[in-house]
């Protein structure tokens, strides 16, 4: 690991990769005919070398399947903007190289022996984490993600892996501990169910955890491959949706996702007229912004929910702006394995899918321009064949 300064392993491991969102097997069979399952396996991927953040075809090795895990042959892998704040060093130092993507599908193609839920041939996605502590407190309530040992998908302390750090999903397969894949029912593509592994899994927590009503009016600030999801999830619930977005090209998207209005917030006086009226506010925006203004939409009393992550994790808030509000405001990180497979199950039964657009990998850096100019309509999903 390179020398970061004066940071410790811990601030290190929570600022190198929150995660705040792919391929055919290398070709299965291939990995362990004739070869000592105990053997580390080869991978290739597409990984940042430096903060220009620039991807490029890189070939590693990632550890041997143990007892308790699954190799999973990557299918698809979409890109979140999470992504691309790491590799640019955004959220602090960073190992290179390193290979991002965490909405991971894929089919199970060898498991561990002490393996149970998942069998080879298994349709299987893996998120934001890859392993943890079972004994951590937070891992037994079903939410791993605050465990101070949790390994996140990509950029973290690993011991395991031959590279040092965990390796992320624009690959062409990753080893998983069990606990941290999920089953993809038959009827939702993977291609559709790559965003759910972040996208939507960090949308619809907070949201859940709101205890959500028909009839209540929620606020969505930022529509990209985050806030898209929060719009389709909350219409779903039967709630009355006011999209908040800086790109006028947006608005008839938004709408026939099934927003009652599209507000364009090109000033903030245009947040004026909504002062007060909205009972929930889910804010996926990845940059400072004046929070206070934003939360001036919700009801006194009632809950904002910070969900973008900015570079260094920071925002500027308004203690006065807060408190003349009477607004409840807090911040949310993803959400546990059990409400992970929660959201795919729903998604697929209720049709709740991602708008997404599929690309081949040597087009991931024109992509990943297009997420940062709010070009991206709105997922762009990567076909792992093509690695």
């Amino acid at each position: 690991m390179p020398d970061n300064g004066d940071l410790t392993r811990r601030e290190f491991m929570r600022l190198s990769a929150m995660a705040g969102g792919s391929l055919l097997l290398t070709r299965s069979m291939d990995l362990f005919a004739g070869t000592n399952p105990a053997a580390n396996i080869k991978s290739r991927g597409y990984a940042a070398i430096d903060t220009s953040g620039k991807l490029q075809p890189w070939e590693f090795e990632r550890r041997p399947v143990g007892d308790d895990d699954v190799l999973i042959d990557i299918k698809f892998a979409s890109i979140c903007h999470s992504d691309i704040h790491q590799m640019k060093g955004h959220w602090g130092p960073q190992q290179y190289p390193q290979v991002p993507g965490h909405e991971i599908v894929g089919i199970v193609t060898a498991v561990g022996k002490k393996v149970t839920q998942f069998k080879v041939g298994d349709r299987a996605g893996v998120g934001c984490m890859v392993d943890s502590n079972p004994e951590c407190e937070s891992y037994q309530r079903g939410e791993e993600q605050y465990c101070p040992d949790t390994i996140f998908t990509y950029g973290y302390p690993d011991k395991s892996s031959p590279t040092g750090i965990s390796q992320g999903g624009y690959s062409t397969n990753i080893v998983v501990k069990e606990h941290f894949a999920v089953h993809i029912p038959d009827h939702l593509s993977f291609q559709e169910a790559a965003p759910l592994l972040c996208a939507g899994i960090t949308t619809y927590s907070p949201l859940m955890k709101f205890d959500l009503k028909k009839g209540n009016k929620v606020g969505v600030a930022g529509i990209g491959g985050l806030g898209h999801m929060a719009v389709k999830l909350a219409v779903s619930k039967g709630a009355e949706v006011y999209a908040f977005t800086t790109s006028p090209s947006k608005v008839e998207d938004i709408l026939k996702f099934g927003a009652k209005e599209a507000v364009v917030v090109d000033d903030l006086k245009k947040l004026a007229p909504y002062k007060g009226k909205l009972d929930y506010m889910i804010c996926t925006i990845p940059y400072q912004y004046d929070v206070a203004a934003y939360a001036s939409v919700v009801k006194p009393y009632g809950t904002y929910t910070q969900v973008g992550m900015p570079e260094r994790f920071e925002l500027t808030l308004s203690a006065i702006g807060l408190s003349i509000n009477r607004v409840n405001f807090n911040a949310s990180l993803i959400g546990g394995m059990q409400e992970t497979q929660e959201v795919v199950d729903y998604c697929a039964d209720h049709k709740v899918l991602p708008q997404i657009q599929i690309i081949k990998a040597e087009q991931v850096n024109e992509a990943w321009e297009n997420v940062v100019n709010k070009k991206a309509r709105y997922r762009y999903v990567i076909d792992a064949a093509t690695i």
